[in-house]
């Protein structure tokens, strides 16, 4: 074997010994890109020979000069023990060694002509490190090359074999399953991830914290997090004013009690099935908990968290002593056979029953929960306590409900925005009014909203939402009730009133208003639906449904000086019939029409006095847009912090 090639093949053995690995700085910084040898058997027992790129000015060689070959040649036989190189052969061991000189001279100019390039070419891609070792990953699924199967190196090799590999990965059926998957994400009107606190900057230092403390404990509970968000804003001046409140606060963001429990439950054809069952029992200082029950696929604790908190706060801004819960179950009832209800309604009562009762907690209507439901669970606690207690909230007034329950919290809505409008200086009288939603709220306030002489234009399903013009009468009030009982899409009206429209996969926030009334659910307005709610001419907005903006339409109504009424204010009317059914005498008890309004509008407009004058307290005044949602949280608190305090740490 020749002299020369002796000394290429200690070149290729060197070579071997060394670990090289892709390190990146930034553009314009040198980047190896030399393979690893170790992770390529296939390199075990060549040498490697290097030859300069395409962009070094060097002599023109063979085509096969231009990447790394293993040298497997034959040599000539040595003389005297010694290999005998050929001048053909000098000549080229001369130019190689000059070549890989001249190759290591130049490789950090190539290199970094070849980053950059990169770096404008290829935006869908980034460099990190992984195992000590820089990749090339996707932006979209975050892998290397190697979990696409495009490099068979398992490194990101030469600047060829990664813009193959970048090339080809970008049209591979992983990416494009990442690009669906991410795409169809961003569709969502929930996000999976939690939203950055809006308010953030403007809190102090404590509350600042209080609310960081909660978002490390729970970091997944997004709506949780959101409803605390935006009451620890609220009551910061009374945080700031008095110190004492801020370990009573953080008492009372944990909740006292959290149930959750498998449901079993059998259907028709036989077949098994299981759903989730939740409670949460949040606070008893002031009272028996008391708050509903949700059946929908969307529920979980988080949901359940929030909807015992907000309740919690509700029932505190009422004359009545009474504690918050919330609870229920991912189970949808849409679709399910009557025997399928009534059958895993008793599933979930066999677990539940034993956290309820007068003096301990007092379940109540909720999203997918009605009479029917409320029925068979009432009917399965009464078999399995063995008593007849009157402490389910229901239409049934025989077996304890008011006759006017349904009623309550949609007539107490519209009390309340006819409060709001008066200190305005308006009436309700001739206002355009869009309404979301089309269940027992939503229905319940179009019916008032008429009698105000009003004009609602709105109203949704899951699949889009009505829009009439002219605006709905009882006639037409009528029909859609008539459309909803039977389990209808609201489609159906066209038939009998074709001028009017139906849009699909919308909302009605970007309709001409001149007050909204969000009645569907949790955050289903959101930053766009904030902005077209503005663009509409909205100037008043009651929130029907809990926590109906997402923290980043609420900044923007605020802004835009849109007064909002929050839900914890607004359910006044539907507190106060359902606290009122907790008296022994009043399932006996029948009441006019004028009455019970009467009773409503008394609790709405004492809620609302409460609240202004909590705010006013506070430093926040009345022409503030947002006045009655800070007011109802700092009183609400104060109500509940002035009971833990008298009764200890506990």
């Amino acid at each position: 074997m020749s002299t020369s090639m002796d000394e290429i093949n200690l070149l290729g053995q060197a070579q071997r010994q060394q670990q090289h690995h892709m390190a990146v700085r930034g553009i314009g910084e040198e980047i190896d890109l030399e393979i690893d040898q170790c992770e390529d058997p296939s390199f075990s027992d060549a040498a490697l020979v290097a030859v300069p790129s395409p962009q070094d000015p060097v002599v023109p060689a063979d085509d096969h000069k231009g990447f790394l070959i293993p040298c497997s040649q034959s040599q000539p036989a040595a003389v005297d023990g010694q290999p005998q190189p050929t001048p053909p052969q000098r000549e080229e061991h001369e130019g190689t060694l000059r070549l890989l000189a001249h190759t290591k001279k130049k490789k950090k100019k190539v290199v970094k002509k070849w980053r950059e390039e990169w770096a404008d070419t290829y935006k869908w891609a980034y460099v990190a490190v992984h195992d000590n070792t820089s990749r090339i990953f996707c932006t979209v699924c975050k892998e290397f090359g190697r979990k696409h199967r495009r490099n068979p190196y398992g490194n990101e090799g030469s600047r060829n074999m990664q813009m193959s590999a970048l090339e080809e990965h970008n049209n591979s059926l992983l990416h494009k399953e990442a690009l669906r998957l991410q795409s169809a994400s961003k569709e969502k009107v929930q996000s999976p991830e939690i939203e950055r606190p809006v308010y953030v900057k403007a809190l102090s230092k404590t509350a600042a914290s209080i609310l960081e403390s909660v978002s490390k404990k729970d970091p997944h509970e997004a709506e949780f997090i959101q409803s605390i968000q935006e009451v620890v804003h609220s009551i910061e001046p009374v945080l700031v004013k008095n110190s004492q409140y801020v370990q009573i606060l953080e008492r009372l963001l944990e909740p006292e009690r959290c149930f959750v429990f498998r449901v079993p439950w059998i259907d028709d054809r036989g077949e098994a099935h299981v759903n989730r069952g939740f409670r949460v029992q949040f606070s008893q200082a002031l009272g028996p908990c008391r708050g509903g029950l949700r059946f929908h696929p969307s529920m979980n604790l988080s949901v359940a968290k929030f909807l015992a908190f907000e309740q919690t706060l509700k029932n505190a801004l009422s004359l009545y002593k009474l504690g918050g819960a919330a609870g229920g179950s991912d189970f949808d009832p849409k679709g399910k056979s009557e025997s399928e209800v009534m059958r895993f309604c008793q599933s979930f009562m066999d677990e539940l029953y034993r956290y309820l009762g007068p003096d301990q907690d007092l379940p109540a209507e909720d999203v997918g929960v009605g009479p029917r439901e409320m029925g068979y669970l009432f009917g399965q606690y009464r078999r399995l306590s063995g008593h007849f207690q009157g402490n389910f909230t229901g239409p049934k007034i025989f077996w304890s409900g008011s006759s006017f329950r349904t009623e309550a919290t949609g007539y107490g809505l519209v009390f309340c925005a006819r409060v709001v409008l008066a200190d305005m200086n308006k009436e309700l009288k001739g206002l355009r009014c869009a309404i979301s939603g089309s269940g027992k709220i939503a229905m319940h306030v179009l019916e008032k909203l008429l009698s105000c002489e009003a004009i609602p234009v709105t109203v949704s399903d899951s699949k889009g939402y009505l829009l009439d013009g002219d605006g709905f009468d009882y006639v037409k009030y009528s029909l859609i009730r008539n459309i909803k009982a039977q389990q209808k899409s609201l489609k159906e009206y066209l038939k009998t009133f074709p001028r009017a429209k139906y849009i699909d996969d919308a909302k009605p926030w970007g309709e001409q208003c001149d007050v909204a009334f969000p009645c569907a659910s949790q955050n289903e307005i959101d930053q766009g639906e904030a902005l077209a709610i503005v663009t509409s001419g909205c100037r008043v907005l009651i929130e029907c449904s809990n926590m109906p903006c997402t923290a980043q339409a609420v900044d923007i109504l605020r802004k835009a000086k849109v007064h909002v009424a929050p839900a914890k204010a607004t359910a006044a009317g539907g507190v106060a019939v359902g606290e009122l059914e907790l008296n022994s005498e009043f399932s006996l008890m029948q009441w006019s029409v004028e009455d019970f309004e009467n009773k409503i509008q008394d609790a709405v407009k004492q809620t609302y006095d409460r609240s202004m004058k909590a705010a006013q307290d506070y430093g926040i005044m009345k022409e503030n847009p947002e006045s009655l949602v800070h007011g109802a949280n700092i009183s609400a608190f104060l109500n509940i912090a002035q009971a833990m305090t008298d009764q200890g740490c506990v």
